[in-house]
Formats: structure tokens, sequence, C-alpha cells
């Protein structure tokens, strides 16, 4: 039985490097189950056949960035049950957890199913690619309550104090997607859709064996399944509801980046396009840490240790900055061999280059806004987070970029981009300084 940590005393530093480890490495191991997907994809079957699958996974992330906005509201509530030390409200809350994700994938995976081609043409689909993209995307619906389950079982055993078991979930789902992916497309022949069933295969048997285990091991409180109570529901809603618009403002954000991006053509496209996939893996530690600060200040923060509070935040920045300053300085030394291994061509790999050595340095200041953000997410601050968000991708980053790059070119792409995480981390650092999250009260006494 893996340790579920108490993290209401003992040493900070120790518990953050503990527990902190294991989930970034569950998140390594997430992201290199997309690029195993698309690997085996664009060899097997071809461009059109890639193209097709990244399309429907567009629409996959955007149910994705919900899921895990419902997520967070569940590592809030639970966490904060747990450092009270109240099992009847744990368990209660699951409860509802349970009940609510399980109406919902439901209805989202019958209504996916049925207008999928709709979202598709939506996205401008291109007609060579819109029915394999269509099949995928079909078979993904079928299975969305494996991808709630399988997500939302690792976001119960974090709240409880144990990263190392949804370690072992994600482990069974990527060595099953390498073993089914190639059987299915290639052996059985099935085309795109042995690809997605691999994907629905690969989480479903992952979240039947994390319940079977978490059952029997008894690592979380789970009971039959009834009807939660109004103010369970109107809570959950209430944090879950802005945690997952938190997402789509990113996606969103991100989207009106890539359409200044695409102004200077092909070359700055792929550059930026290579060096975004390489900063997928180089934030990865700070993602960790944030979901590790979160857990541990949600605890402390349902027995009012605003001192320990204190102590996570201040040992959590201090951890991710040097972790963070560490990777940027390696990155701006070897960013050129980082971009080429996505792409050869000259003027995207000299863009790309460029991007990363000035983007790499203003890493720990990003690392500064997850960190605080974890924790004001942690007292059930959902709406200020968003808030939050909101002025980091509409008022800064998305501005900063259009303004800069007018004035100083494609390179000013990452000038605004870097300056913008230096300002935001400054907002964060003022709200979590001054702001009324500290207020929040989540349940009645």
């Amino acid at each position: 039985m893996e340790k579920q940590h108490d993290f209401t005393e003992g040493n900070i530093v120790k518990q953050l490097f503990v527990f902190s480890g294991p989930i970034i490495l569950t998140n390594l191991l997430q992201t290199s189950y997309q690029f195993i997907d698309s690997l085996w994809v664009g060899n097997l079957l071809g461009a059109n056949a890639l193209g097709a699958i990244g399309v429907a996974s567009t629409i996959i992330f955007i149910i994705l960035s919900f899921i895990i906005g419902l997520n967070n509201a569940a590592l809030t509530i639970l966490s904060q049950q747990k450092g009270k030390d109240n099992h009847s409200g744990l368990k209660s809350y699951l409860n509802a957890f349970v009940v609510i994700l399980t109406v919902i994938a439901v209805v989202l995976g019958v209504v996916g199913y049925q207008f999928s081609e709709q979202f598709l043409k939506l996205l401008g689909t291109p007609d060579v690619m819109l029915e394999e993209a269509n099949v995928y995307l079909q078979i993904n619906f079928l299975g969305i309550l494996f991808l709630f389950g399988y997500n939302f079982i690792s976001t119960v055993m974090r709240s409880l104090g144990d990263s190392k078991t949804p370690l072992r979930f994600v482990t069974i789902a990527v060595i099953l997607n390498i073993i089914l992916d190639p059987l299915l497309i290639r052996t059985f022949n099935w085309g795109v859709e042995g690809a997605a069933y691999a994907t629905v295969l690969s989480q479903g048997i992952a979240f039947i064996y994390g319940l079977f285990h978490v059952l029997h091991k008894k690592l979380a409180p789970f009971s039959i399944p009834s009807l939660p109570s109004r103010e369970e529901i109107k809570l959950i809603l209430n944090l879950g509801i802005p945690s997952g618009l938190q997402m789509s403002v990113i996606s969103g954000g991100s989207a009106a980046i890539m359409s200044v991006v695409t102004v200077f053509g092909s070359g700055v496209v792929a550059g930026f396009s290579s060096a975004q996939r390489l900063d997928s893996l180089l934030m990865l530690p700070a993602h960790a840490l944030s979901t590790a600060v979160s857990s541990m200040a949600g605890q402390n923060i349902g027995v009012k240790n605003w001192k320990r509070v204190s102590d996570i935040s201040k040992y959590g920045i201090l951890y991710n900055f040097s972790v963070m300053l560490l990777i940027g300085i390696i990155v701006a030394f070897f960013a050129e061999y980082g971009v080429e291994l996505f792409i050869r061509e000259e003027e995207a790999v000299e863009f790309g280059t460029k991007y990363l050595q000035i983007i790499a340095l203003c890493y720990p200041f990003l690392g500064i806004n997850f960190i605080l953000n974890g924790i004001v997410r942690a007292a059930g601050a959902m709406y200020q987070v968003l808030v939050l968000n909101i002025i980091s991708f509409w008022v800064l980053r998305y501005p900063f970029t259009a303004l800069f790059a007018m004035k100083f070119g494609e390179i000013g792409i990452a000038i605004g981009m870097g300056l913008s995480f230096m300002i935001s981390s400054l907002f964060a650092i003022l709200y979590y300084r001054f702001g009324k999250w500290r207020e929040k009260e989540l349940f009645r006494r």
C-alpha cells in the first residue's frame, strides 16, 4: 500500500520533493502517451490520418480541459476534508463527485457521439479528413467515462497525499497503448478506428484496474453511489465551472497567440510549433509542483494552519524557481539541438532557437504563477484564479505578443511573451499577498 501523506505536519521541503516527483513522472508519461499515439498513426497511416486525429484531438482536449477543471475542484474539496480529518465529509463528497461526474460523462458521451461530425465541421475539418476524424472522435466519446474515471481516481489519491498510485495507473495505460496501437492499426488493419480503440481500451483497463486497486486496498472511502445533497452539488459546480473556464481561457489565449505567429509565414510557424512542443515538456515540473502545493496547502487550509500554508508557498516558489532557472539555462545553451529534434528547415530552426533562448530565462516567473495560483485554488477561490488567468492571457500575453511582434518582427513574439510572464507573476504575488482568498469558507461549520 502506497503511503498517504498528512501534510499538516512534517518537513515541508522533504514532502515537496517526495510528493512532486511521481507527479512529474506521471505528467511526463501522459505527454508521451499523446506523442506515441501520433508517432504510430503518422508512420503507419500517413499525413491525412495524423491530421484527422489532430483535429479530433482538439475537441478531446477541450473536454479534457473541462475534466481537469472539475478535478481541480475535487482536489480542493477533498484535500481540505482530509486536512480536517473529516472521514464522513470526505466520504460524502467523494460520493457526490462520483455521481455528478458520471452524469456529466454520460451526457457528454451521448451528445458528443450524436454531434461529432457537426463539431468537426465547425472547426473547418478538410473533407479528405472528415470521415476518419469523425470515426476517431465518436469512439472516444463512447469511452469518455473511462477518461473521466481514470483522471478522477488519480485526483482523489493526490488529495489524500498519495502521488505514487496515480503513476501506476498512467504507466499501465501508456504500456497498453504502446502495445495496442500497432496491433489494432496494422495487424488487425483497423486503421484510425484501431488508434481510437487502443486509446479507449488503454484508459478503460487502467481505470478498471485503478478502481479495483483503490477499493481492494481501501485507499479511499468510496461507497455505493447515492443522490448527493443540494449543498454538495452547489459547491462542486460553484468550484468546478470557473475552474473549467480557466482552461478555456488558456486554450483560447493560446489560439489567439498562434494567430499572431501565422502572420510571419510557415518557417516561423514551424519553429514556434517545435519550440512549443519543447515548452510542454519543460514546464512539466512547474505543473507538477503546482498540483503538489495545491494538495499540501488544501490539507492545511482545512485546519486553518495559515503559517504552514505560507511556508508551503515560500518553499514551493524557491523550489520551482530554482528548478525552472536551471532548466532555462540548459535550454538557452542547447536550444538549437532541441528544435532540430522536430524540424530541420533552416528558417524554422533559427526562429525556434532564438525564441527558446529568450523565453527560457522567463520560465521561473511563469513558475511563480503556477505555485501561487495553486495555493489560492486550494482555498477554493476559483473565480479569482479565473480572473488572474484572464489577466495573464488576454490583458498581458496576447496584447504584448501582438504589440512587440508589430514593433520588432518575429522575435517580438518571444519578447512580448517573456515580458508578460514577468508581469503576470507580479499580479499573482499581489493577489496572494493582499487578496481575500484566505477568507473563503467552503463548508458550513
